[in-house]
């Protein structure tokens, strides 16, 4: 009996310590497959250049489908001059314009070999029109015609004192697809002897803004001297503004007393005859050479010659000081700085 009960109980002592030893072996491997949990570290962030690299590193292959992103806004296109209505020719045999020309007036190029060498971008048999001191009743329009009949296209450098007289024909010019630069405000000898370094400045200024208010936009970055007096700091100057400055190969002389329309296009011709290119010197101020433009074109044509359009890549940016300084002269209400093809459109015609 006593050995049946000790029997007994030592199968019960085995079957003890062989649960406890179960447990304890199955513990120790639980506590290796699952360590003590921490609280992650958060990640250093990258510096902005190392993200960016990090980033273009990536060659991205797939990705997966959501919600689309709104388009980005669409960027706000710097001011420039109005698009201009392609105009049909109604003259088959029109002197047209060959080629156009696209000017980056960046650092203050030069133009016109009678001062300037370094750009020679015509080649033979080409010319370009141009024409100062306008806007002005009967001549210029009479210029226009001309032009428009010939179905061509010329530079004007225009006065500013001339531009708020007649901004209604400088729209003019303008609207039939000329390109126009501005000529100082009152056409003054900039290398004149009592004339300062700011007059000079006020004057070139003030010109530019007279020449945006009667167009309603800006002109193009383009200028030449009255007198083709080179004052040396405006010259420097137009380099810091970008403005390029134009001089002539071919003076028409139009300006001289006793010149008449032949007197102007023997003028013209002689010389274009002898150097074979270059940029004509006119003036839309004057009445003989509106007179003149009619048979002066048909003589180019017949001598085979071709006109060159020049155009500007950006338009002059005027200074706010000067634009308000010319309202105030003007007297003009400053209610809306807007441009006035902002304002009035013609929408049916």
């Amino acid at each position: 009996m006593r050995n049946a009960l000790g029997l007994m109980l030592a199968s019960v002592l085995a079957a003890v310590v062989i649960a406890a030893g179960g447990w304890f072996y199955y513990s120790s491997r639980a506590d290796q497959a699952a360590p003590k949990t921490m609280a992650a570290r958060t990640a250093d962030p990258l510096p902005a250049p190392a993200k960016l690299a990090a980033k273009d590193d990536v060659e991205t292959t797939a990705a997966l489908a959501g919600k689309p992103s709104a388009p980005a806004p669409a960027p706000v296109p710097a001011p420039a001059m109005p698009v201009q209505q392609k105009q049909v020719c109604a003259n088959p045999n029109a002197l047209g314009v060959s080629r156009v020309v696209e000017i980056d007036t960046t650092g203050g190029p030069g133009f016109g070999f009678d001062h300037f060498k370094q750009f020679d971008f015509l080649t033979d048999k080409e010319v370009v029109l141009t024409f100062d001191d306008g806007p002005w009743p009967v001549n210029t329009p009479a210029v226009l015609k001309a032009l428009a009949d010939e179905c061509t296209k010329g530079l004007f450098f225009s006065v500013g004192k001339h531009a708020t007289y007649h901004p209604e024909i400088l729209r003019q010019v303008l609207a039939q697809g000329h390109t126009i630069g501005a000529h100082t405000w009152s056409h003054v000898n900039l290398n004149g002897k009592k004339m300062t370094e700011q007059q000079a400045l006020d004057e070139v200024e003030k010109g530019f803004s007279a020449v945006k208010f009667a167009l309603g936009t800006n002109p193009a970055p383009f200028f030449r001297f009255p007198q083709l007096q080179h004052n040396p700091a405006i010259v420097t100057y137009f380099g810091t503004r970008n403005v390029a400055m134009f001089s002539t190969d071919i003076d028409s002389f139009d300006f001289r007393k006793g010149a008449t329309p032949d007197k102007i296009i023997s003028n013209v011709m002689t010389k274009l005859d002898k150097l074979g290119k270059g940029i004509i010197l006119m003036h839309d101020f004057q009445k003989h050479t509106g007179e003149a433009m009619p048979a002066l074109l048909a003589r180019l044509k017949a001598g085979g010659y071709k006109i060159v359009q020049m155009k500007a890549k950006t338009t002059f940016q005027t200074l706010p000081e000067y634009d308000e300084a010319l309202l105030k002269e003007l007297k003009v209400p400053t209610s809306s700085a807007r441009p006035i093809g902002s304002v009035v459109q013609t929408v049916s015609q």
